[in-house]
């Protein structure tokens, strides 16, 4: 049963890093290439070499991807570079499998396709990185630098795709490299509301005398399960309950109604919350092979 629920949960997970590199692919070719934009990575190295010599984009991001998959395999782990090796050969090939997307590109606005483009590229690596792939390039040198120099991944990442902007724009002027770095940050952007997930909600912390009526009116009337925190204060030393719950956004309003129907000297906090998971919002999903791994690396020391 667990053997069938591995090979289930690695299918799907192969799959969603298939549709994403497919996304990606389908958006460089779409809205990029045809603009003469770049793309940040080693995919923007390539890009620039299609441009100037006529290269295949995808069988040049998965050469200049040799030498940083070796690296990583010596330095980061084999789990990691495999993963690694079957993201980046997804991408390269469906890369080039999609190059006659060239021809239907469906805007020939510069800024269009600029953010377009980053918006589709963001929503292809949003669903790889959710999936725990990578499709190679900079995030490889990112992991490698992070690992042995403890700098930060997206400083490291940065700093390379500014050396490529530099380059685009001294062989094919600033408007490109400046249309570009739009699409870069559209792509980050959305890249990370992927990664964060879209559900997000409000997290709401009500300190007051009245925490016991307040709780009770948010269960009858917003229909939310409540949690009672135990604070003191710091100066009278007072003990008291402090009302934890987390609701939607079209919630809020109610929740202040109620809290000020109870109290209305009552310190209210609300917070963002990237992402909720558990009963009532979305399910978490469970990575069965680490889960695996972390037990027998247990039990393993335990014998020992």
């Amino acid at each position: 049963m667990i053997q069938l629920k591995m090979l289930e949960h690695r299918l799907l997970r192969y799959l969603g890093i298939a549709a994403g590199c497919l996304i990606a692919s389908c958006s460089i070719n779409l809205f990029l290439v045809p603009a003469h934009l770049l793309t940040g990575g080693v995919t923007g190295i390539a890009i620039i070499a299609y441009y100037l010599v006529q290269l295949p984009i995808g069988v040049q991001t998965f050469l200049y991807n040799i030498p940083l998959l070796a690296a990583s395999w010596k330095t980061l782990g084999r789990s990691y570079t495999v993963d690694v090796i079957i993201g980046t050969a997804l991408f390269s090939f469906l890369l080039d499998l999609t190059r006659p997307l060239n021809a239907y590109a469906p805007v020939q606005d510069l800024m269009l396709s600029a953010i377009f483009g980053g918006i589709f590229n963001g929503i292809g690596y949003g669903i790889v990185f959710r999936m725990n792939g990578s499709t190679g390039g900079f995030d490889i040198i990112g992991a490698i630098a992070k690992k042995y120099w403890s700098l930060n991944m997206g400083s490291v990442i940065f700093a390379f795709n500014c050396g490529i902007m530099a380059v685009a724009a001294f062989l094919f002027g600033v408007a490109p490299a400046m249309f570009t770095l739009i699409c870069m940050y559209m792509n980050g952007t959305v890249t990370d509301k992927m990664i964060a997930g879209f559900n997000r909600r409000k997290a709401v912390l009500i300190i007051s005398d009245q925490a016991q009526h307040i709780a009770e009116g948010i269960i009858t009337e917003v229909g939310r399960g409540v949690t009672f925190l135990h604070g003191q204060g710091a100066f009278t030393r007072r003990e008291r309950n402090i009302v934890f719950v987390i609701v939607n956004l079209t919630q809020i309003a109610k929740i202040k109604l109620i809290a000020n129907l109870f109290d209305p000297n009552a310190f209210m906090i609300i917070i963002s919350a990237n992402e909720v998971m558990g009963r009532g919002f979305s399910t978490p999903g469970v990575d069965i092979e680490e889960m695996l791994k972390s037990r027998r690396a247990q039990e393993s020391k335990q014998q020992r």
